[in-house]
């Protein structure tokens, strides 16, 4: 069982090119971790777990030098890019062996940090997961709070146990990562698996900031991706969606074969190239759209069969490695920010 009262926190921070923010998001956590044991809230062995998600970038020799000066700073180097799940899956699976709770949170420093300290009170009360939920969308233009709005009540619509305003900002107990471990799927959507455990949940609402510095990793492109992986990660709507088509054609067709019949009876029947063509263009359409769903369906199994590892780790910075045998980033030293958490 979890040590409750002043548990062991890790916080798993998935990364990928983000050099320019990387210092100031170490300095922010290490602050809130230095705070929350100060006030006994959870144990001195607390630490922080960046997960490098086979960054281009200097990512990784930024979290090797922290990690020098700092055994709180933690890190895993992942082979590859693997994409953001499962780079926050491979944070949390490694994180559940040191921890009694973990907090994900992303690299861009749009999470409020300050709202650790909530999650840990909901996780002393008895919540095995804690969910961040964005407080409001001041921030967001029309075009993506009206699209947000969409995606979410399409998922709930769809059948997927999403919490709205969501993202990847919450706490889970070991217990709860322990449950999640059980999985295997290869087609991940964590939004939609975690409230599928069924462990007691809380909710702690906080504001979202602009990015702190860098690019967004996530254009409209693997926005719109995103959201069909995880409608058909754990939804068969789609199926089925694809099934009540089929079946609202055909007795559209029967309905339109009667009337033909009837009107040829009558002599009223009238030759029509475009009617035909028009009809051939819809039906050949709606067949490849049903094809192309189908054939969605039938990529995921082929995948899920394999039973292929989501990632591999190349290197790690944590407590059982020398910190002297890690690699310094010789930047960090000329770093302001990088000195205030040094000092």
């Amino acid at each position: 069982m979890s040590d409750r009262a002043c548990p062991v926190l890790a916080v798993v921070v998935p990364c990928y090119n983000e050099e320019d923010v990387l210092p100031e998001t170490i300095r922010r956590i290490r602050q809130q971790l230095d705070r929350l044991m100060q006030a006994k809230k959870i144990d001195e062995n607390s630490f922080m777990l960046l997960v490098d998600d086979g960054s281009g970038d200097n990512t990784w020799p930024i979290i090797a030098a922290y990690h020098e000066r700092d055994a709180a700073v933690r890190g895993i180097k992942l082979t590859r890019n693997v994409g953001h799940q499962h780079a926050l899956l491979s944070g949390l699976m490694y994180a559940k062996q040191a921890a009694d709770c973990v907090i994900s949170i992303d690299a861009d420093l749009q999470d409020d940090v300050e709202a650790f300290g909530e999650f840990i009170d909901r996780f002393q009360e008895g919540c095995d997961i804690v969910y961040g939920v964005r407080a409001d969308r001041k921030e967001d233009t029309w075009f993506k709070k009206g699209t947000a709005l969409a995606f979410y009540r399409l998922m709930r619509k769809m059948g997927t146990p999403v919490i709205y305003n969501h993202a990847d900002y919450r706490l889970m107990s070991a217990r709860a990562l322990e449950q999640l471990a059980s999985y295997r799927e290869s087609n991940l959507f964590l939004r939609g698996l975690i409230p599928q455990l069924g462990l007691r949940s809380s909710v702690v609402y906080y504001h979202r900031y602009a990015r702190f510095a860098g690019e967004s990793k996530y254009p409209l492109r693997k926005m719109l991706s995103f959201a069909w992986n995880g409608i058909t990660s754990l939804s068969v709507a789609p199926i089925r969606l694809v099934l009540s088509l089929g079946l609202a054609l055909f007795g559209f067709s029967i309905a339109a074969s009667a009337y033909a019949l009837v009107s040829h009876g009558r002599g009223a029947a009238v030759p029509g190239w475009t009617s035909i063509m028009l009809t051939c263009s819809l039906l050949g359409g709606i067949q490849l759209i049903s094809l192309g769903v189908v054939g969605e369906y039938v990529g995921k199994v082929y995948k899920e069969t394999k039973r292929r590892p989501p990632y591999f780790i190349e290197t790690t910075a944590d407590e059982q490695t020398p910190r002297a045998a890690v690699r310094a980033y010789p930047a960090l030293e000329d770093d302001r920010r990088s000195a205030e958490l040094l000092q």
